[in-house]
């Protein structure tokens, strides 16, 4: 059968406004559940099967006649009647398994009575009609009961043939001899055990093919729940790195904002006595840097983790300048790691600066896990004329031999972190094996600054006092 026609309908929740509430199959367990209704596929199947079965009978009653193994068959007019009564309703037979079956099997009775010279055919036939009523009747009590009863109609129909049969001198002269294992009381189990068989294997038919399609809408149904919880989980993801990033941006902004305050106050401080309006233009800038601090904080500080800061550095004093101290502590796990600059170093915006650290060190995570026993690793900082790059590649077998389990959230949150800075992100396998993630970040034309400032009052603080 098509797998389609497994496919479950049900009762979703009225009113479920979300997508994945409307898409989501609902659950095979619930009471009245029932199989989707047959596509056109299969109902143009079915009435195949109906005049194909017609077609065969009407053969099989024409060899029967010409064989003449019936001494007073059925009018011809009456065996079509019947051999049409007994096959043509078939083509309903999913759409109403029900009353197809109680037509297959009235009309069955009448041809047997009228000694319809076909029997091949309308055996099938009669056991298509109980087997669809098990896999099909979406109504399990009315299915049990009519295949009951129609069973039961059959054995007393089966039981009054067989006493008209043995009663008629006629009927049976070779088996009249008396005796457990007599002839007739073979013939009469030989009867009796073989309509058993019939009916008991077209029910059970019937019912494990209900099971089996049931089975199958509750793995779709499972499949579904866990593709939505996947989506939720994804999104979660996507939510919580934007999240990390707006706490950095909080961390950095502060940061840099407060050496600001600071610088101002000292040169305030410092000034000669009479340069009050360069004083009290230097006390504004301090008092701005202030009211900036406290509106960062009271807008973005409610995305703090509760204990966040304890026990790790300030984020604003993670810079490329830490990658060395990055790539020591990942060597001292057991992956060889390689380090290098590349170009002329210059001053980096700090959030530029921040998340290119981020990218390393995620990275440089995923190698850990992924990569493989003997991988080594190797960070590049390049800086290029039009901005700055890191890139981290490694030679590992997992990505080359599909062994990795990672979710893919780390590579969410670089892409993230680079489009933030306008930059574009370049992850994947390589050709010849191993790792790539390339991260490039545009830099702004700017007059190039001095690596180090000449000392002059006042002297800043250092950022790591200031973080």
């Amino acid at each position: 059968m098509r797998a389609g026609e497994d496919r479950v309908r049900s009762g979703a929740p009225v009113g479920a406004s979300t997508a994945a509430t409307r898409d989501r199959p609902p659950d095979p367990d619930v009471s009245g559940w029932t199989r989707a209704a047959p596509d056109a596929d299969a109902l143009r199947n079915d009435v195949l099967l109906a005049v194909g079965l017609f077609v065969a009978s009407i053969l099989s009653f024409t060899l029967w006649q010409v064989a003449g193994m019936y001494e007073d068959p059925a009018p011809a007019w009456l065996s079509v009647l019947c051999l049409a009564g007994v096959t043509l309703p078939l083509a309903l037979r999913r759409r109403r398994p029900c009353l197809v079956l109680v037509v297959v099997g009235a009309t069955f009775i009448v041809l047997g009575s009228t000694r319809v010279p076909e029997t091949l055919v309308a055996n099938i036939a009669l056991f298509l009609a109980l087997y669809t009523v098990g896999a099909w009747a979406g109504d399990r009590r009315r299915a049990g009961v009519v295949r009951g009863a129609v069973i039961v109609a059959m054995f007393v129909w089966l039981l009054v043939a067989l006493f008209h049969s043995t009663t008629d001198p006629d009927a049976l002269p070779d088996l009249s001899r008396a005796g457990v294992f007599s002839p007739l009381v073979a013939f009469l189990l030989i009867q009796l055990l073989t309509n058993v068989a019939y009916f008991a294997a077209a029910y059970w038919f019937g019912e494990n093919a209900w099971n089996a399609a049931r089975a199958r809408a509750r793995v779709e149904a499972r499949t579904c729940e866990l593709e939505a919880e996947r989506r939720v989980v994804a999104s979660q993801a996507v939510a919580l790195e934007r999240l990390r990033l707006a706490r950095e941006l909080h961390d950095a902004v502060a940061h840099h904002v407060s050496l600001m305050g600071v610088q101002a106050s000292a040169a305030r401080t410092l000034l000669p006595a009479e340069a009050s309006a360069a004083s009290q233009a230097l006390e504004h800038v301090e008092e701005a840097a202030r009211q900036a601090i406290d509106e960062l904080q009271g807008i973005l500080g409610t995305l703090r983790d509760a204990g966040a800061g304890e026990g790790h550095d300030a984020v604003g004093s993670l810079d490329v300048e830490r990658l060395p101290q990055l790539v020591e502590e990942t060597a001292a796990t057991g992956l060889p790691v390689s380090f290098q600059v590349v170009g002329e170093p210059r001053p980096l915006p700090p959030l530029v600066s921040l998340n290119l650290y981020r990218i390393a060190q995620e990275a440089l995570t995923n190698t850990r896990k992924h990569a493989g026993r003997g991988a080594t690793a190797d960070v590049r900082l390049r800086y290029v004329p039009a901005g700055v790059e890191i890139e981290i590649t490694d030679d590992g077998v997992g990505a080359r031999r599909g062994t990795s389990t990672g979710s893919g959230l780390g590579l969410v949150g670089m892409r993230e972190r680079v489009a933030a800075d306008g930059g574009t992100l370049e992850a994947g396998p390589r050709p010849r094996g191993g790792f790539l993630v390339r991260a490039h970040v545009p830099l702004a034309a700017s007059p190039a600054l001095p690596a180090s400032a000449p000392a002059a009052p006042p002297a800043p603080l250092p950022e790591e006092q200031l973080a």
